[in-house]
């Protein structure tokens, strides 16, 4: 067990692995990451894998298209193979209010360099035959964005923290966090306690409570959301985009020979609950019929269900609190946290080392539930 370390990061989801390898191959020493259970084994793993780039708020745009430049790069700088698919977001869009959501979104990615465009129904089905066009007015897509394996991701960078002198500690729980006079002192976890003045929150659904052990109101809640996998589907395009019914929020995209497939379920309670239920059928199907009436005729092979993490605006939280020192947090992504893990590991290395980071993320601090300065997210899968 260890017994001191400069920074302790508490999460070994992909946040927390992004967060303890950058800190580490800057030349910070003595990190070390604590996870209760295995790497991975939280929301990240239970992730549909989507990377995108295509949101309506500026600084989530910026996060996107820097952590795609770092899922592209992946493979050399790391040595993992997490099997990135550029082959796209497709965004159906089938009320006026959405298209023009979208062309103002899209105006704005376009003057921060990510390449969507807005499509006719003509094209969103040349590039995903799946779908019905019927009542589609407009789709908005981006050729950079697309899907790759979150385990691989947390593994690859948890390996090369490893590489550059950091600790992992696999099932090491933490039970508490001392202060004295309003300092942290150390990390109280199961295997013995960690002297340590600097505490990285990356715990997710789970940080609530993590930041109650500093006196700190991490508004976020976890969420149940859900996901089957399909039989092989014969004849499916090898570009096959993430395709998103806006409307219904029902989303799919390959898997293997078959489909991984999703949406949201507006029945779903706040709650740590991860066990599967057929509940949300009867309404993924009606989705179906409406926007893929081709994939009713899929059997379905298995699925899982995992948490997102949920803000009252949907947008993350990250940033380091004034009311004890050193305690950084970056949670709270509801629904697009894995893709913003690389982008995001940079940013919180550059909080810690007192550097200016490459976005200003002051507007995603807690405390702007305080002062209700909310910034919501209007592009939520």
């Amino acid at each position: 067990m260890i017994r001191s370390a400069r920074v302790v990061v508490i999460g070994g989801g992909v946040m927390g692995t992004s967060i303890a390898y950058h800190l580490a191959s800057a030349g910070v020493e003595d990190v070390v990451l604590v996870e209760r259970d295995e790497l991975a084994s939280g929301s990240t793993a239970r992730a549909a894998g989507g990377v995108r780039a295509q949101f309506s708020d500026e600084l989530n745009i910026q996060l996107g298209a820097r952590s795609l430049e770092a899922f592209d790069r992946f493979g050399q700088e790391l040595g993992h193979d997490i099997g990135l698919h550029r082959v796209g977001y497709l965004f159906l869009l089938s009320t006026p209010d959405q298209v023009a959501q979208f062309e103002a979104s899209v105006e704005l990615q376009n003057d921060l360099g990510v390449p969507s465009r807005i499509l006719d129904p003509a094209e969103a089905q040349q590039l995903s035959p799946l779908i019905s066009t019927d009542g589609l007015l407009a789709a908005a897509f981006s050729p950079d964005d697309g899907h790759c394996t979150p385990e691989s991701v947390v593994h690859g960078y948890a390996a090369g923290a490893r590489r550059h002198g950091a600790t992992v500690l696999r099932h090491c729980e933490v039970l508490g966090i001392e202060t004295w006079r309003d300092t942290i002192t150390a990390v109280v976890t199961n295997k013995g306690r960690i002297v340590t003045d600097t505490v990285v929150c990356a715990a997710g659904a789970w940080s609530r409570s993590v930041g109650a052990m500093v006196g700190v109101d991490l508004p976020v809640e976890p969420l149940r959301r859900q996901i089957a996998v399909t039989e092989p589907v014969p004849g499916l395009p090898p570009n096959l985009p993430m395709t998103i019914d806006f409307t219904s929020s029902l989303y799919f995209h390959t898997e293997g020979p078959g489909l991984l497939l999703g949406m949201s379920d507006p029945d779903e309670r706040p709650g740590f609950a991860t066990d599967t239920h057929d509940r949300w059928i009867p309404r993924l199907c009606e989705a179906m019929e409406h926007r893929a009436p081709a994939l009713l005729d899929l059997r379905r092979t298995g699925g899982w269900a995992g948490l997102y993490e949920i803000t009252p605006d949907h947008n993350a939280l990250i940033g380091e609190v004034g009311s004890c020192s050193r305690f950084l947090y970056a949670t709270g992504f509801s629904g697009h946290g894995f893709l913003q893990g690389p982008a995001v590991g940079e940013v919180v290395r550059d909080l810690y080392l007192g550097r200016v980071p490459f976005v200003d993320i002051s507007p995603l601090s807690v405390d702007r539930f305080t002062v209700d300065a909310l910034r919501p997210e209007a592009n939520l899968v």
